[in-house]
């Protein structure tokens, strides 16, 4: 149960696996399937295409994720609309009204964790924790609850704590932040030129001493931390800031690797990842021969991403 696991989260090209998919998960047993709005049509079917994928792997508790923020990022959006229900929109009424705020995040989180949970999904790529500023890039406005440093820290942390009582480990992100940033990492590398102190004051407070299973890396490059290289390829953010400073304790996640922020070379990009400190790399294209060439070339996960599975997978039972 996880020894021989490939250190990659990938995904599949449609509503059930290939032949190809099928012989690539038994073979090369990647660490974990997100599922995109390209994977679900119906309950049923993805219902039946998380069993198939586990039946792959003959493992029951095998990590399933989505991507499921509501807003302009829904993966079910085939099933049913949460257009209107942003993370800011929560933000929103939790400034109006706390207590309010809460319970009406409560019941949303709980209507879309029960949904998961009936499909076979045990991850959800949730909470964005990047912090809202005049500056930001559209790509997350709508997707961080605020400019406010406290509501962010608040609804986060409840975010992450509800969902684990419902059996749904989280994935917070963009670590260590992305609101800072004025360009979308799926075109191009935003370089941020903010001192360490406003950072660590802002947007990486953000992300400081969070209690769930799971973070994502931001494709972002701060450029007076590190000059050379974006979070998601700098030990220096990973093991100093986001490690140490941050007290993240779960698994890392890169972003996608496949994302123009970074070098066409997914497999550069993945092992410079893996060296730098990620545990885990994300593949999101669906394509069969990206995804098997880049899980020819890793290695199996390491003792650190064994221990931690097996603890995700005890949170499961």
């Amino acid at each position: 149960m996880g020894i021989n696991r490939k250190p990659a989260i990938i995904s599949i090209a449609g509503y059930k696996l290939t032949k190809e998919e099928i012989k690539l998960l038994k073979i090369e047993k990647p660490w974990g399937v997100i599922l995109f709005k390209r994977n679900i049509l119906s309950f049923e079917q993805t219902k039946k295409l998380t069993k198939q994928i586990r039946q792959c792997l003959n493992d029951q508790f095998y990590p399933i994720l989505i991507d499921e923020e509501g807003g302009k990022v829904s993966r079910l959006s085939n099933l049913f609309n949460t257009r209107e229900f942003s993370q800011n929109f929560f933000g929103n009424i939790y400034e109006n009204n706390k207590k309010k705020g809460i319970l009406i995040y409560k019941y949303y989180l709980e209507t879309i964790s029960n949904i998961l949970n009936d499909m076979g999904v045990n991850i959800n790529t949730i909470p964005v924790m990047d912090l809202l500023q005049n500056s930001t890039h559209e790509i997350i406005k709508g997707r961080s609850y605020s400019k406010k440093l406290s509501t962010v820290k608040s609804l986060g942390k409840f975010c992450i704590s509800f969902l684990k009582e419902k059996k749904i480990a989280t994935v917070a992100k963009h670590a260590p932040g992305h609101g800072c940033a004025n360009a979308d990492s799926h075109k191009k590398l935003p370089v941020v030129k903010k001192k360490p102190k406003e950072l660590y004051a802002a947007d990486f407070s953000a992300f400081n001493n969070l209690n769930c299973h799971f973070l994502m890396t931001a494709h972002v490059l701060y450029k007076k931390i590190d000059p050379s290289f974006s979070a998601t390829h700098s030990k220096n953010i990973i093991e100093k800031i986001i490690r140490k400073k941050l007290n993240f304790k779960g698994l890392i996640i890169s972003d996608d690797i496949s994302m123009k922020a970074l070098s066409k070379n997914l497999i550069l990009n993945a092992k410079n990842a893996l060296n730098s400190g990620c545990n885990l790399v994300l593949h999101c294209s669906g394509k069969i021969q990206e995804s098997r060439n880049l899980l020819n070339n890793l290695e199996v996960i390491d003792k650190f991403t064994q221990k931690k599975t097996y603890q995700f997978y005890e949170f499961l039972r």
